[in-house]
């Protein structure tokens, strides 16, 4: 995928570490595994929270995770981004003084593989959040992004034990994050959306995780108008997206995939009876959950 605008790159040593062990017959192997470090965030003076990430990207990760807490505003200034990886600190200095002491009080943990925690009202904004309702899901769109971002090089097919989230504008991937969360992977697609000044109206948000509440809502925040998982639903996810407007795919592996919220967005132009379905095969690289 030479047209990805950033991807992670699944031979940085900082990313990865050998370690040994034993295999099934007893002998002694040497397996890939995925590094998690901690980086601690500040806003101007105030330190915000330390997330367990991989290390990578770590100034769009900072700005993400600001935007998707409300935190920063889309008309706000970042005068500087400072990143010392010794101290494994990033900070965020914006031109607006901000104070965040009573918000970081209230915490919601989300249900995200590496137990994300959300600072403040959950829901704050979501319902004054209005998605493109020009925005299309063609089917053909669909099987070939799929296809496409199933089978690209990453770190899930190098280690595994890694969510991966997807920017897509029809059918092109444009922008490919990995993290051992997936609300980190999708804070660093956020981030580099905001820093490169890329509009969410016409794109298409793909995640290798569930489509729970917490994904359904940083999509929303993001005015993204569409979500698509191999994976499956959560009731709650499900509601959300239908209140939202915002149209929601899971279970999309080879032909199949089921819509849940947002159908009317769906055009059929791919007749699914000639496309390919999708292979049970063993291992890692066959079930990218």
């Amino acid at each position: 995928m030479r047209d990805l605008l950033v991807r992670p790159d699944p031979k940085d040593p900082r990313l990865t570490r050998p370690v040994e062990g034993l295999d099934h017959e007893g002998n002694r192997v040497s397996a890939s595994v995925v590094v998690e470090r901690p980086l601690t965030l500040f806003l101007n003076g105030q330190e915000i929270v330390t997330n367990m990430t991989i290390g990578d990207y770590p100034e769009y990760l900072a700005v993400g995770y600001l935007l998707n807490q409300n935190m920063l505003r889309a008309d706000d200034e970042i005068e500087a981004i400072e990143y010392d990886e010794d101290l494994e600190i990033v900070v965020v200095r914006t031109a607006r003084e901000t104070n965040f002491e009573e918000k970081l009080k209230k915490k919601t943990r989300t249900s995200g593989c590496a137990q994300g925690t959300v600072f403040g009202d959950l829901m704050e904004k979501f319902e004054d959040i209005k998605l493109d309702p020009a925005a299309q899901l063609k089917t053909s769109w669909l099987y070939t992004l799929t296809k496409a971002i199933n089978t690209m090089d990453s770190l899930y097919l190098e280690a595994g034990a890694i969510h991966g989230c997807v920017l897509c504008h029809q059918d092109k991937p444009l922008i490919y994050m990995e993290d051992v969360g997936r609300h980190n992977a999708v804070d660093k697609i956020a981030g580099y959306m905001f820093m490169k000044g890329i509009g969410p109206e016409d794109k298409i948000f793909y995640t290798t995780g569930r489509l729970t509440s917490e994904m359904v809502i940083k999509t929303v925040q993001m005015r993204i108008p569409i979500l698509v998982s191999r994976s499956g639903f959560t009731a709650w996810g499900v509601e959300l997206a239908r209140d939202a407007g915002l149209t929601l795919v899971g279970r999309a592996r080879g032909k199949r995939f089921l819509a849940l919220a947002g159908e009317d967005r769906i055009v059929f132009d791919a007749d699914s009876d000639v496309q390919e379905d999708e292979p049970k095969r063993a291992g890692r690289k066959g079930a990218r959950e």
